[in-house]
């Protein structure tokens, strides 16, 4: 039996370990998604517009989106906003909070899209939805004010590899260009976990598990072949992707699939910035009042302005 990493986590973030252990199932998924609840913050008060848009879609049926446009006139950046779940969760009310601060914070249009989950859909479902988002804020960027060169994607963990996913496809297809990808704890590679690639195993006992993990990678490839740009991490020239900002977490299974990303892209002459945070597990950001979090808020924050070519905010 693994011995436990309790001891490890942040003494702010370890109630974590509280959690009902196990791993993401078919019968979990379902249950999951009846209960969450996903209440939406003020927006206004922030000086944000939230509205609902529904993108057309060439690969499939329309997308469903949230969209955070900042009080004011002047030309702003967009940014593509996925989010989590493993690819079989999640929903952008999630991360509303989130993509209100953004807009507010950083003066950036933000598209959150409500792409298909798996298993239900599995690929290329999901990217077709995230991409057919990218490709709506480039069309749409004139009666937004967005500055087409200054758009960017990011997300976190599925998010953040469809955000991958979205950077590589965009760089092949060379029709709608980012400045920007911001990956959080991306979920990178469907190897990770497996008996073919184990790890280390002091990583993923909390939140996100290797049994999660093969059962999300599953579900989203359905049989199909593992390739990029759907894995991110099969992908074989990482040359000409855009700048890159990304968050690990030293007890996070994603851990060493994300440093390896951050390399290969730094090899290949793509401007990046790599954060390990010690004591930090998948999920961790969600413990409310701890420096941790406090930490992130700031350095995600600093990392996207900087990458959307805007002031950071103090």
């Amino acid at each position: 039996m693994p011995m436990s990493t309790k001891h490890l986590l942040d003494p702010e973030i370890v109630s974590i370990s509280e959690m009902p252990p196990g791993d993401i199932t078919a019968t979990s998924v379902k249950m999951i998604r009846e209960q969450r609840e996903m209440p939406l913050v003020d927006a206004s008060a922030a000086g944000v517009t939230r509205s609902e848009v529904v993108i057309p879609n060439n690969d499939g049926p329309d997308v469903r989106a949230l969209l955070y446009v900042p009080d004011g006139d002047d030309t702003r950046p967009g940014y593509l906003h996925i989010h989590g779940g493993g690819y079989v969760l999640g929903a952008p009310e999630g991360s509303d909070a989130s993509n209100v601060s953004i807009a507010s914070k950083l003066g950036a249009a933000v598209l959150s899209v409500d792409y298909r989950l798996a298993p239900e859909h599995s690929i290329p479902a999901p990217l077709d939805d995230c991409y057919a988002g990218l490709a709506w804020l480039h069309q749409n960027a004139g009666d937004l004010n967005i500055d087409r060169d200054r758009i960017g994607v990011g997300g976190e963990s599925a998010g953040g590899g469809l955000a991958a996913a979205v950077a590589i496809a965009a760089r092949d297809r060379g029709k709608y260009a980012l400045c920007h990808q911001h990956l959080t704890y991306p979920m990178l590679d469907n190897l990770t976990g497996t008996d073919e690639q184990p790890g280390d195993p002091l990583v993923g006992e909390f939140v996100w598990t290797r049994g999660s993990n093969q059962f999300g990678w599953a579900s989203y490839l359905g049989g199909a072949p593992a390739e990029a740009p759907q894995v991110p991490a099969r992908v074989k020239d990482f040359a000409g992707l855009p700048a890159t900002w990304m968050l690990t977490a030293s007890l996070d299974l994603f851990r060493d699939e994300d440093i390896d990303y951050a390399c290969k892209l730094m090899a290949a002459g793509v401007r990046t910035e790599l954060a390990v945070y010690e004591g930090a597990c998948h999920g961790f950001q969600f413990v409310p009042n701890t420096n941790l979090l406090r930490r992130y808020v700031r350095d995600h924050l600093e990392g996207l302005a900087k990458g959307l070519r805007v002031p950071v905010p103090t």
